[in-house]
């Protein structure tokens, strides 16, 4: 008796960008993924009023965007909540954010917004704005990282990666990190985003998100405010003073 053939995964020579452009341009799907962009799952209904439309509407664009798998949805009894695929999309949404046009603010509280945005944020799973840029600087700076040069999968060496010093891994293991347990997520390690407020890198990869989830165990950053965006985070006192401590990074 033959052995079955093996299943071939068909050859692919380009990505498809033009489907994926055109789920995120409509205006509708487009406030969804922003709204999805802090990892936090939201309800239909949430959605549909961070996007100001109807429920109809948002269920309507939400089938679309799971569709296209741009968005995951997980059901909790009778709830269905959606979050994004993964980091890969929100990494794509955030280039997207350093080639659009700028919104500009016409409110009191869109004001508030854009600079609770600026200072901190998350930018998915890791922190971002000028906490993020000055947390890569202080890393490099007091020797916890050396950036690498990193080759792609096509060969060139464009890219860039950071690995851990014995420094770092002495301060990252205080700090409270398993770096050995990190270095198996399914994803890189270390590298960079360019901010789309700051238009610097700041660090992203496993290693950041890990950093960023144990900055919010610790009680050194929290979420913004009910009135600000979901995305805004808070350096608190504590914060402001772990950071200056533990990684040389200088905040007001």
């Amino acid at each position: 008796m033959t052995e079955p053939a093996e299943t071939l995964q068909p050859l692919l020579y380009d990505a498809d960008i033009a489907s994926a452009a055109a789920l995120i341009a409509d205006s509708t799907r487009a406030a969804i993924l922003r709204a999805l962009l802090p990892d936090r799952p939201l309800a239909a209904g949430e959605l549909a009023r961070l996007a100001g439309v109807s429920a109809a509407t948002a269920s309507f664009h939400l089938a679309k965007l799971l569709e296209g798998g741009l968005i995951t949805v997980v059901r909790q009894g009778r709830h269905r909540y959606y979050r994004l695929a993964g980091h890969e999309v929100a990494a794509a949404l955030e280039a997207l954010g350093l080639i659009s046009p700028g919104l500009p603010v016409r409110t009191l509280r869109q004001s508030r917004e854009a600079v609770a945005l600026a200072e901190a944020r998350t930018c998915y799973d890791h922190l971002a704005g000028r906490a993020g840029v000055e947390l890569l600087d202080g890393l490099l700076r007091r020797g916890l990282l050396e950036e690498k040069s990193g080759r792609t999968d096509r060969g060139d060496t464009s890219s860039h990666r950071f690995e851990v010093t014995g420094a770092g891994a002495k301060e990252l293991g205080s700090f409270g990190l398993n770096l050995l347990q990190i270095r198996r997520a399914r994803r890189h390690f270390a590298g960079t985003c360019i901010d789309w407020t700051q238009r610097r890198r700041h660090l992203n990869g496993a290693l950041a998100a890990a950093i960023t989830s144990r900055m919010f165990e610790l009680g050194w950053i929290e979420r913004g405010s009910p009135g600000q965006r979901r995305r805004s985070v808070r350096v608190t006192p504590a914060g402001t003073e772990g950071l200056a401590c533990t990684f040389g990074v200088g905040l007001p």
